[in-house]
């Protein structure tokens, strides 16, 4: 897997590259502003780039405004976010644009403490999945009610769905909601015939789930 990184605290930035190179994940440039990162992208091709929201040189959403270009200009390459931050009106540029909500993360850097399960969400996010920090779940989608075909599933099948849109796996859902894995595979069964996802591989169609839990929790009331 080829990564870009866009991060301005240096110490951060190598930090990174270190802890990715010795997992075997090849860092193809590792730049320090939005527009560094552009020209990265324009020249690597990566699967994905790591991308802070707050670039230099307004610290504002330089890094953001860069994500949705290069979305735009690579549809096929992921875009993972790695801020401090819960940016809900960023966010919703984000996902809005180019290919939606596929081959998108956000994870908060605070809560980043085992490498292994980042370089998973690397992969998840160049496969075209997603991986989203559990509070940018809640701040983002949780509150939202609409009227949709959500509104059949169950609230355990919604539970479900909400922590497939985190990227995790059936065991680990098994283990948040104190249920056996068989449990999680029907409640996962129960809600793909529920949203009418067509059958095709378990992959595809749990990426197909999580994509219309965060596009209607997006949709305008």
């Amino acid at each position: 897997m080829r990564v870009v990184i866009a991060e301005d605290s240096a110490i951060l930035r190598e930090g990174l590259v270190q802890l990715l190179e010795l997992r075997e994940v090849r860092v193809v440039a590792a730049v320090a502003d939005a527009e560094a990162l552009l020209a990265a992208v324009d020249e690597h091709r990566p699967d994905v780039a790591v991308i802070d929201i707050r670039l230099p040189p307004g610290h504002r959403d330089e890094g953001l405004r860069a994500a949705v270009t290069l979305r735009q200009r690579h549809p096929g390459t992921g875009v993972l976010i790695f801020s401090q931050y819960v940016e809900t009106a960023y966010a919703d540029r984000l996902f809005g644009s180019g290919a939606g909500f596929a081959g998108v993360g956000y994870l908060l850097k605070e809560r980043v403490v085992d490498i292994a399960e980042f370089v998973d969400a690397l992969h998840r996010v160049a496969a075209g999945g997603t991986a989203l920090d559990p509070d940018v779940v809640t701040q983002l989608f949780g509150a939202v009610r609409r009227a949709t075909a959500l509104d059949a599933l169950t609230p355990r099948e919604r539970e479900v769905l909400a922590l497939m849109a985190q990227g995790r796996t059936n065991r680990s859902i098994a283990g948040a909601l104190t249920v056996t894995e068989r449990a999680v595979e029907k409640h996962i069964a129960n809600l793909f015939g529920k949203l009418d996802l067509p059958t095709s591989d378990a992959g595809n169609r749990r990426v197909l789930a999580v994509l219309r839990y965060l596009e209607a929790a997006r949709r305008p009331s």
